[in-house]
């Protein structure tokens, strides 16, 4: 097993922890990228201003457990979304979007916990149109056995379907354990990990505090244990096709030089610009 703890990193205007990708570990299943943002307590008049910036090669998944943000994109999409619903983006060959606190949130003040984490599309949908789906909590396919309740937020699982529209085979699970809850990962997948959110989660023999990622090797035991109340995200899937993926700051590809044309694309303003909004992020 391999633990990783994360890097604070500060994007608009506050800090989260990247916890893939590291040095380590490039991937997990289609998964490169995983920010685990908050809990943090807006005061009233304050909150989050992600600016416009641009994204290929990838799908952004958004998921909060408290609190709520405002996304806009290029095509026009203009949606909030709270704790339990899905934000699926998908970039293509190209998207802008933003994310801010909604006016409401923004000005009666509120706390904000939630991941936001890219999934690299195969090699036949890296090019393919930009997309936007918004699924609603109560679309997601949900069990609760052996003290954990869980919610299929992408992919499938335990026989379970999300109805959000993945490329690649891959699940991505919300767990929420009552003390003594107890589940085994999904057995069907060579590459996956937990996020442990809140409280401490027993996997292999060690206990694991909120805030860490567990790889689970195919070879290791996977069964998930809690004293107390705790919650976790699980992903993974299988190996990506043709190969490793290339990632510099918003940009996923196959290939350096595609990501270089996109930074060249940036620089020149040749992205399509998200309707309403004003500013934008620089190429870092």
């Amino acid at each position: 097993m391999l633990v990783i703890e994360g890097r604070d990193r500060d994007i608009g205007g506050f800090t989260v922890r990247r916890l893939l990708p590291t040095a380590q570990i490039r991937l997990v299943g289609p998964f490169i990228f995983f920010d685990h943002m908050g809990p943090v307590d807006f005061a009233p008049g304050r909150g989050v201003d992600i600016l416009s910036h641009p994204h290929i090669g990838l799908a952004t998944v958004t998921y909060l457990f408290a609190g709520s943000l405002l996304h806009r994109d290029s095509l026009g999409s203009v949606q909030a979304i709270k704790s339990g619903d899905v934000n699926w983006m998908v970039a293509g060959r190209g998207i802008v979007h933003s994310e801010r606190t909604g006016p409401e949130a923004r000005v009666s003040g509120h706390r904000l916990h939630g991941v936001q984490s890219w999934v690299a599309l195969p090699l036949g949908e890296e090019e393919r149109a930009p997309s936007f789906d918004h699924i609603a909590s109560a679309r997601l396919p949900r069990r609760d056995k052996d003290g954990v309740a869980l919610r299929l937020i992408a992919g499938e699982a335990y026989g379970l379907r999300s109805p959000v529209p993945v490329f690649s085979a891959m699940f991505y699970l919300d767990l929420e354990f009552r003390a003594g809850g107890r589940i085994t990962l999904p057995e069907d997948y060579a590459e996956r990990a937990l996020f442990i959110a809140e409280g401490e989660l027993e996997i292999g023999g060690a206990t694991h505090r909120a805030g860490s990622m567990v790889v689970v090797e195919p070879e290791d035991d996977a069964t998930l244990t809690a004293r107390g109340s705790a919650r976790a995200l699980a992903l993974g899937g299988g190996p990506l096709d043709g190969g490793p993926r290339h990632i510099e700051w918003n940009f996923v590809a196959s290939s350096k030089a595609r990501i270089e044309q996109a930074k060249a694309d940036w620089r020149a303003m040749r992205f399509p610009s998200v309707p309403g909004e004003v500013g934008f992020v620089p190429l870092a």
